[in-house]
């Protein structure tokens, strides 16, 4: 077999991209060798003591991914949680299997119902969409915003910037006593902010994105007038296009102020929870106010499918932090949460 060799310029390898066939429209399709992948999981390959049954199921599969396996066989295994394991993963095998396209699947997934499908494989799954979606796109400062969408962020206010930091490679630095150039954000949730000496993505270190994108070790400042503002407007406007097929166009603004707000979207649970309050009148105290990071106005390419209340008028989204400067971009929002007329999958 001929070892894969990353393109110059290739960047998230780890999604596995490179293991889907494309459709004609630039969708991914899934392969026996992705499946592997997910295999290879942690979750899913044997422990030391898994009964033989297990080793043979995790076997076989990794030889025929995609061969059908009868309850009977799951309900073989010795451990409970093993079986558990597998019943989740093969009924998730197979939902995304019966989609044309991953893009499809996720939007399948959720449009209708996710209960019962782990966490870590929504995360690969948008992952991969992500992937897809930024195809081609050369800006680092939109491919490290694009990473919001399927990396939880920790944030922080300093010396006028608004930094966001892979929360993962975050906790890994602090456990292990070694923040190098990362830097720390906060020594854990509601503890005071330690001085802070952050590596941030810069137009120095821009043509270096691509070769460590997989490492999660860049911070991107989304404040005002910093490109990593407008990067992850042009992040969204990608996926969107790509995973949901609504061209829009999208543009960063420091305040919402319109009398007749319309229609918002909130990037996040807090996020939404704020939005919320301010559409209805509320008044929202000053410090929950400044969890707000990242305000955006959307305007739809063509409106024929937006509900008629909202066409010609803008939709407001919104990106905030948590009381523990944590940052959770849901784009599934995006999916359920754009004035459209119907939820048709993108094909």
């Amino acid at each position: 077999m001929t070892p894969f060799l990353p393109a110059p310029g290739e960047f998230w390898l780890a999604s596995g991209h490179h293991l889907c066939d494309r459709d004609a429209a630039g969708r991914l399709v899934p392969t026996p060798d992705l499946w592997r992948a997910f295999l290879a999981r942690p979750e899913l390959v044997p422990p030391e003591d898994a009964c033989a049954a297990e080793r043979a199921l995790h076997a076989g599969l990794l030889a025929t991914p995609l061969r059908p396996v009868g309850p009977a066989e799951v309900a073989a295994l010795e451990d409970a949680d093993a079986r558990e394991n597998w019943a989740l993963f093969l009924a998730f095998r197979d939902r995304v299997q019966a989609a044309p396209t991953l893009e499809a699947a996720w939007l399948s997934f959720y449009r209708g119902d996710v209960r019962g499908i782990p966490p870590i494989f929504l995360q690969m799954l948008t992952h991969l969409v992500a992937r897809a979606a930024m195809e081609g796109e050369a800006d680092a400062f939109t491919l490290r915003a694009a990473e919001c969408l399927f990396r939880p962020q920790r944030a922080a206010i300093h010396h006028g910037a608004t930094l966001l930091a892979d929360e993962e490679v975050l906790e890994a630095r602090a456990a292990d006593g070694d923040f190098g150039a990362i830097g720390r954000l906060l020594a854990e949730a509601g503890a005071p902010p330690r001085e802070v000496e952050l590596e941030v993505l810069s137009e120095a270190l821009a043509p270096a994105y691509a070769a460590r994108s997989d490492a999660h070790d860049l911070a991107l400042d989304i404040a005002e007038g910093r490109p990593g503002q407008a990067g992850l407007a042009r992040a969204l406007e990608r996926f969107i296009r790509h995973a949901i097929g609504e061209a829009v166009v999208i543009r960063p603004v420091p305040v919402i102020e319109d009398q007749n707000w319309r229609w918002h979207v909130g990037l996040d649970a807090e996020a939404t929870a704020i939005a919320n309050a301010l559409w209805r009148g509320e008044q929202v105290a000053q410090a929950r106010l400044a969890r707000l990071l990242w305000l955006g106005v959307l305007e739809f390419t063509e409106t024929s499918r937006v509900l008629p209340e909202v066409a010609g008028r803008p939709v407001y989204l919104a990106l905030a932090m948590d009381a523990a400067q944590r940052v959770r971009l849901k784009p599934q929002n995006l999916a359920t949460g754009l004035p459209l007329k119907a939820a048709e999958q993108a094909t």
